[in-house]
């Protein structure tokens, strides 16, 4: 008797599949953050804005900016979102 076509055993593993390559990539891109952080001591800098002149300025402003953009599009969804079968009722209705 053959096992059936959807059984895990016929399932193919890709290499994010497994927990350690993903915590291996999520180190790699936190080291990767740090040592560019520590680079901003390293180079000359030519500022338009007072600020640019921080240490690290351009490192945590991106890093505040993609926390504002995700929180941002969290409340954006709260009025942007519409329901699983927003599409399907308008052809249920005959409206098209």
């Amino acid at each position: 008797m053959t096992p059936p076509t959807d059984s895990p055993v016929d399932e193919k593993k890709y290499w994010l599949d497994d927990k350690k390559n993903v915590k291996k990539i999520v180190w790699a891109v936190v080291i990767i953050c740090a040592a560019l952080f520590v680079a901003d001591a390293f180079y000359h800098k030519h500022p338009y804005f007072g600020a640019e002149e921080w240490f690290g300025f351009y490192g945590l402003f991106g890093f505040i900016m993609c926390v504002g953009l995700v929180l941002g599009a969290k409340v954006m969804r709260l009025f942007l979102m519409r329901d699983e079968d927003y599409y399907d009722e308008a052809h249920k209705d005959g409206d098209e």
